[in-house]
């Protein structure tokens, strides 16, 4: 499988780009989704120009600023035009590289997407809010799955953003070879018990939307439809919806399981449910009976596989 193309805050890959002239790098993101991320590293301070290394800056503003301006701290120099100029320039260059996500550092100042601290003139802290070109690219781009170096090390929000990298790259994919209705749902139907995971309400209104499609053009329905589908994979998973979506393939082999088999395939979604085991082990579970039966809707759901097994996903207690 070809690298999915990826961006990133270039100090996570261990580039000396830092204020102080240090890096962040993290092991996990190098070595681990390295394996199957092509980074495309990016830092906003050093491409618009500033050294290394730099004196520190944060965000200065009020609750009357609609947008903060990006200030060193000690010497008061304003960099905010600078940053945003530079910043327009590179989002225009990015929209080439079919980027399918963005791993940005959390809390900087430049980078940061939420959660960056916001300063009065004289110092003290009052509000938070994202970093210069971390916000204006979220604006830019709406439907690309992006997370901080923070959260990705929060098990339940790294596998949701790397399960929707997947399905954007499946979707980027799909638009390069499907151009009809009838593609679109194909692609739909294999995804059908993964959007089920994080929102049954979303799979109705993309259910409908596939199947009413007269009177639209296509190109209206497909920019709709991704738009649902990003917008409801990025609500989490949760022990329930994920117990309702293993009861429902539970109904594909009702009568082909002995009652030995079915006994222990309720058990393992009844000790998922109670928090015993996680969510891997019922999932392999099925696997084994859809290579044994030949189950061919369930064999092409992106549910039971939406990711290689290496990155050692879904093994939460959630």
């Amino acid at each position: 499988m070809a690298k999915i193309k990826i961006g990133i805050s270039a100090c996570l890959l261990g580039e000396k780009v830092r204020y102080d002239g240090g890096h962040k790098l993290d092991h996990y993101i190098t070595k681990t989704l390295g394996k199957y991320f092509e980074w495309l590293p990016v830092c906003p301070e050093v491409e618009s120009g500033l050294p290394v290394p730099r004196e520190a800056m944060h965000l200065q503003g009020d609750h009357l600023s609609p947008t903060p301006l990006l200030v060193t701290i000690k010497t008061g120099v304003d960099h905010t035009e600078r940053m945003l100029k530079w910043s327009r320039k590179k989002l225009n260059i990015l929209e080439q590289e079919e980027l399918c996500g963005f791993i940005f550092k959390s809390r900087s100042p430049s980078s940061g997407i939420e959660g960056v601290t916001i300063y009065t003139p004289s110092g003290t802290p009052v509000g938070k809010g994202a970093g210069l070109f971390g916000g204006a690219f979220v604006r830019h781009f709406p439907l690309l799955p992006v997370i901080d170096d923070g959260r990705l090390h929060d098990p339940n929000l790294r596998e949701n953003f790397i399960e929707r990298v997947f399905v954007y790259k499946r979707w980027r994919d799909f638009l390069k070879n499907g151009t009809s209705i009838r593609d679109l749902v194909s692609f739909h139907t294999g995804h059908k018990l993964l959007i089920f995971s994080h929102s049954p309400k979303h799979l109705s209104a993309l259910g409908r939307l596939v199947s009413y499609p007269k009177g639209h053009r296509p190109e209206d329905i497909f920019s709709r439809y991704i738009e649902l589908l990003m917008e409801g994979l990025r609500l989490l998973s949760t022990v329930k919806k994920n117990t309702n979506v293993l009861l429902h393939i539970a109904g594909y082999f009702k009568k082909k399981l002995s009652p030995d088999d079915k006994l222990e395939f309720f058990e393992a979604i009844e000790s998922y449910h109670k928090g015993y085991v996680p969510l891997i082990v019922p999932i392999v579970l099925i696997n084994h009976y859809i290579r044994k039966f030949d189950e061919p809707y369930l064999k092409n759901q992106h549910y039971l596989q939406p990711n290689p097994l290496e990155l050692m996903l879904r093994k939460p207690f959630y």
